[in-house]
């Protein structure tokens, strides 16, 4: 019987002695496999379990709900987000309000890289947005996050090196595969007619495309936050505004990103 993964996350009220030893003897009565475990917030553990059989799954719900110092929050197959949770012992912090939105600050870099990864390797149509002022790792996290999840990234405008305005791309760069990078600043305010063309027809193209500032490019365009799959937020530290002040025709402060 082919096998299936879930995800198991309980709240502690009381943390007694043996408690995790107690859970783990109950899966391993049951056969079912623990795949990962790991605390995902202060008194929240969250568990990969993999198991031949659901109804084991249904079962062990049962029991663990008349378990005595905690209570099951989730037993579901696990998203994205569940496996990154456990894969760092920490939540990836989402707007309450703009589900599309998450939150990240410098020193969760390795987590913001294997989100991205792993919103890379979908395929299909993408585009996602990439806020956070200059020189604050925009840049390298999208490229880290390229080479993690084994995807060949093309610049179509950047400021990370040198300024980067491409006018065409080779056949062998348009490829559904490759991630594709946008300059919101650079494409809309510092670039050509022939640059405008090209960036149309990657966005466009059945592939991933993400745009470094894009509350510039939904200003300088004809697109809107609701063509946005995922707005991702960079900050040195949590209380640090995002703005754009400093933003104006000669392009100044934002050289770098």
């Amino acid at each position: 019987m082919q096998k299936s993964d879930w995800y198991l996350e309980w709240e502690i009220h009381k943390n007694r002695p043996g408690l995790l030893g107690d859970i783990a003897s109950i899966l391993g009565m049951l056969s079912i496999n623990i795949i990962t475990i790991n605390g995902v917030d202060v008194w929240r553990r969250g568990m990969l379990l993999q198991t031949d059989d659901e109804k084991k799954i249904e079962l062990l719900g049962n029991i663990l709900r008349k378990v005595e110092n905690i209570t099951i929050t989730a037993l579901r197959p696990p998203t994205m987000m569940d496996t990154l949770a456990v894969r760092h012992g920490r939540y990836i912090e989402r707007d309450m309000k703009d589900k599309k939105t998450f939150r990240f600050t410098r020193d969760e870099i390795g987590l913001l890289v294997d989100f991205m990864a792993e919103v890379f390797k979908h395929e299909g149509h993408q585009l996602v947005g990439v806020r956070g002022m200059p020189r604050v790792g925009k840049t390298e996290s999208m490229v880290a996050a390229s080479v993690s999840a084994n995807k060949r990234w093309i610049f179509i405008s950047s400021t990370l090196l040198r300024q980067t305005v491409r006018n065409q791309l080779a056949n062998d760069e348009m490829v559904s595969d490759n991630v594709y990078f946008i300059d919101g600043i650079v494409s809309t305010m510092r670039s050509t007619e022939k640059h405008h063309a090209l960036m149309r027809e990657v966005l466009r193209f059945p592939a991933t495309k993400v745009i470094e500032h894009p509350d510039i490019f939904i200003r300088e365009t004809e697109f809107s936050l609701d063509d946005f799959d995922y707005i991702i937020e960079l900050r040195n530290h949590p209380e640090e505004e995002i703005t754009y002040e400093a933003v104006n025709d000669t392009f100044s402060d934002f050289n770098l990103s």
